[in-house]
């Protein structure tokens, strides 16, 4: 990757006259079935240009309540884009895993012609895979089924695709199947991918003309992006078929800090690369994992984030696995030990 990025043809990307940068725009457009594409430093940028195309200023976004874009965006859609946004509960139920949508609900919750007094909802946005659902994967059928309901109502679809090459790998989904069912899409490339830096954003020519000069706007205009975009077209041909094997460990250290602390997590549900246990004292449990070397995040007082990547071999996985095991089963020993009571660092 490094070496595709140090002979990687470059030009100015403001002026879109940087080549490498727009091979990776019209391929990742390809993949997902839409016209063109937008190179971007993050995922939030991208999700908030994608998110701006599709509401004014003064309507509303509808997702769910521990969607990225209302929990970890620094609430930029309100602030630079004016939009309000109203959240369904983002709660497992009996066989679903939290994080998955219901489209009757999300049918139910829009009001896209509020009238003089109330906000008028302009999109939904959706996240697949879902980050603190646990990596939960949203099927292609209520994807598509979501898509005509909004449809129906004149309302636009945003589909949060940062991790949606894993789902695709996990489900056996072409790309394009995803791209169908929203309006703008964003994917990003620097995290099972594995590339340093950046995101996609698709949509119709007419929408990424739009989005590149927000993107301007917003401070995100920048000039030779084709060494950037170099490790994202080595990430496409090298490193999306491999995310099988982080989805079999992640299962894998699920079932161990399963076994550790029974009630933790259901491995069962564990489909992707991410493993969210529920525990009393994230905070503490996660350091002390790190003083034995195992890095996860405390998202919250009991929400500790375990995540599987290509910098991860088998044998580091197996070694986590071990390690989390040992502080689990001397929490579950304690009734929670030190561990208990203490206060997550960030919230998710």
């Amino acid at each position: 990757m490094r070496r595709a990025m140090a002979e990687a043809l470059v030009g100015d990307d403001v002026y879109g006259e940087d080549p490498t940068t727009s091979a990776l725009e019209e391929r990742v457009a390809a993949l997902l079935g839409h016209e063109a594409g937008l190179f971007t430093p993050t995922g939030s940028m991208a999700n908030v240009l994608g998110v701006r195309l599709l509401v004014e200023p003064g309507q509303e976004l509808l997702c769910d309540s521990l969607a990225h874009v209302v929990r970890a965006e620094m609430g930029a859609h309100g602030a630079l884009g004016g939009i309000t946004t109203r959240t369904w509960p983002c709660v497992p139920g009996p066989g679903a895993p939290a994080g998955l949508v219901d489209a009757g609900v999300v049918e139910a919750m829009m009001t896209p012609d509020a009238g003089p007094y109330l906000v008028s909802t302009a999109a939904v946005a959706v996240e697949n895979t879902h980050n603190f659902g646990g990596g939960t994967i949203t099927p292609l059928p209520v994807l598509e089924d979501l898509r005509e309901r909004t449809r129906a109502a004149g309302v636009a679809v945003h589909l949060d695709g940062a991790r949606l090459w894993n789902a695709a790998v996990a489900d056996g989904v072409e790309l394009a199947a995803y791209g169908a069912c929203a309006d703008t899409v964003s994917v990003c490339l620097s995290k099972g991918l594995g590339a340093p830096v950046g995101s996609v954003l698709v949509g119709s020519a007419e929408r990424i003309a739009r989005a590149r000069v927000l993107r301007k706007r917003f401070g995100g205009g920048m000039r030779q992006t084709g060494v950037l975009a170099a490790a994202g077209l080595h990430a496409l041909d090298h490193h999306v078929d491999r995310l099988a094997e982080d989805h079999r460990r992640a299962a894998d250290l699920a079932a161990a800090c399963a076994a550790a602390l029974p009630g933790c997590v259901d491995p069962a549900a564990v489909r992707s690369n991410i493993v969210v246990l529920d525990v009393p004292g994230a905070a503490a449990l996660a350091a002390a994992a790190a003083e034995r070397g195992v890095r996860t995040s405390a998202l919250g007082p009991r929400m500790l984030r375990l995540v599987t990547h290509l910098d991860v071999d088998e044998a580091g996985a197996r070694r986590a696995a071990e390690v989390l095991a040992e502080v689990l089963h001397g929490a579950a020993e304690t009734g929670g030990g030190a561990a208990s009571g203490s206060p997550g660092r960030r919230q998710p």
